[in-house]
């Protein structure tokens, strides 16, 4: 390395490299013998990093081994087959290589001549994953974050094209009577938060009733409708799940859409956990509906077993995008470029944007779609595997299962009331995180709290869901 320069010789680099790649084969080794979560304490972890602003580099393989001790051996291990917790994939190997390669590119996918192959790449896998999930074969859209800011990406385009006639993003809200939009009460929390950053404000969330499988009633979104309508309210977006994040329930999107075609509204759907199953022909039938959205949000590192951060949002046409987010200004103009070119800087919120679609490209074609459906079917089908064991247990109790890869339950061996039970399963959740041999959370599900259990991981099997009922009886014995 030179004063001139913070590049290191090509020998040099390689040996860096090298040993880097050694630390990533080192976190693949043995993943069923890894606790799912090491319990250190915050103080303690905060203490590793607490130092002043270095005024000099150390050494590069010092470093590493640093990072190898305190980060990566530390590390939640949602690589392994004992994560059930919140929706968190496992990632794959093909989006660790594609990602190193997309940051040593370093390219920016704001605008076309920045990033001409990524750029290009990023429309391919939209169009793509429009035809998985039987939404559009011709499907437009912007990869961004996550689940939650898709959902937020579909309900700012719904707002601004459905409020297109009256200006809203030169005049905001001013003078507009209040409008609503419509969702379940299962509905994810980022729908609350997008909500409230549109500056239309929760109070005009109308949160549905559910029916007894916790999808949303369609006779009480109805009325709720009507009755905003008849309040001088103006109702304007309903949000459906294509599988909610605490049971995996999958609303009638179809009815759903007459609905929204009834009263001529925007109709978006939360597909962030749930979406890409739908290419599967085994539930299939469950998102009938779902090419009559306007708007669509997935996630790629959910279902498709990609690294963060790789969400998407899904529309029928790119004018819908750039009407909602175009801005002119000079130094982006493109009057003097190619036609054809696509700037997605015209067409989404940021002009700064990572190369994400590289791994979600590299890892369809390294995988190939059948490949990856077999994967998907084989989460729903171990989930279903573990919902009865549960149901065949004597010491615990099924209370939710779904044609997706979510279950829930509860420890109930030797607890005689409501009160005992929920106590000691909510107790049940920080001993098995303090045990740290397998990591799953809790929910609550019609007030009563249990233990949710999701799989989506393609490295999980029968023997990894019989070794999570192990853990939580040995855990729970321990505690009586």
């Amino acid at each position: 390395m030179t004063d001139n320069s913070l590049d290191l010789d090509s020998k040099a680099f390689a040996r860096l490299l090298d040993r880097s790649s050694e630390l990533v084969l080192n976190k693949f080794s043995n993943l069923e013998s890894q606790k799912a979560f090491h319990d250190f304490p915050q103080k303690e972890i905060e203490h590793w990093f607490d130092e002043p602003l270095p005024k000099n580099g150390i050494d590069d393989f010092e470093l590493l081994n640093f990072v190898k001790e305190k980060v990566l051996d530390t590390a939640t291990n949602n690589l392994g087959p004992y994560m059930y917790a919140y929706v968190m994939a496992g990632g794959s190997q093909m989006s660790i290589i594609a990602d190193k390669l997309a940051s040593t590119i370093n390219q920016n996918v704001g605008k076309w001549h920045l990033a001409p192959a990524l750029s290009e790449i990023e429309k391919r896998v939209v169009q793509w994953a429009g035809q998985m999930m039987y939404y559009s074969s011709d499907a437009k859209g912007v990869l961004v974050s996550g689940g939650s800011a898709a959902n937020l990406t579909g309900l700012t385009v719904a707002r601004n094209v459905f409020f297109e006639k009256e200006e809203i993003r030169k005049k905001g809200l001013f003078g507009l009577k209040p409008f609503t939009a419509y969702a379940s009460t299962e509905i994810h929390s980022c729908i609350d938060k997008s909500i409230d950053e549109l500056g239309i404000g929760t109070d005009h969330l109308r949160k549905i009733q559910v029916n007894e499988d916790f999808t949303i009633n369609l006779s009480a979104l109805e009325e709720t409708i009507k009755g905003d309508i008849d309040s001088g309210f103006t109702p304007f977006c309903i949000i459906g799940s294509a599988g909610t994040v605490n049971t995996g329930a999958i609303d009638d999107l179809e009815g759903l859409a007459a609905i929204a075609e009834k009263y001529q509204l925007w109709f978006h759907i939360d597909g962030a956990y749930g979406g890409l199953a739908s290419t599967l022909d085994s539930v299939r039938d469950h998102y009938s509906g779902i090419e009559k959205a306007d708007s669509l949000a997935v996630d790629f590192h959910k279902w498709l077993y990609q690294s963060f951060e790789a969400g998407c949002l899904l529309v029928k046409d790119w004018e819908t995008l750039r009407r909602t987010y175009f801005k002119k200004a000079s130094y982006l103009d493109t009057s003097l470029e190619e036609i054809g070119r696509l700037d997605f800087n015209e067409h989404y919120f940021q002009l700064s944007r990572s190369g994400k679609a590289l791994k979600i490209w590299m890892s369809i074609k390294s995988y190939g779609i059948e490949r990856i459906k077999r994967m998907i079917q084989k989460d729903i089908d171990l989930t279903h595997y573990l919902a009865d064991q549960i149901e065949a247990s004597e010491d615990f109790q099924l209370m939710s299962k779904s044609e997706l890869a979510v279950t829930c339950f509860r420890y109930v061996k030797d607890l005689d009331s409501e009160l005992e039970i929920e106590h000691f399963n909510q107790q049940l959740i920080p001993a098995l995180e303090k045990d740290g041999r397998v990591f799953i959370t809790g929910t609550k599900l019609n007030g009563q709290f249990v233990i949710r259990a999701c799989l989506i991981n393609h490295r999980m099997h029968e023997g990894t869901v019989d070794y999570l009922i192990e853990v939580i009886r040995d855990v729970a014995a321990a505690m009586e």
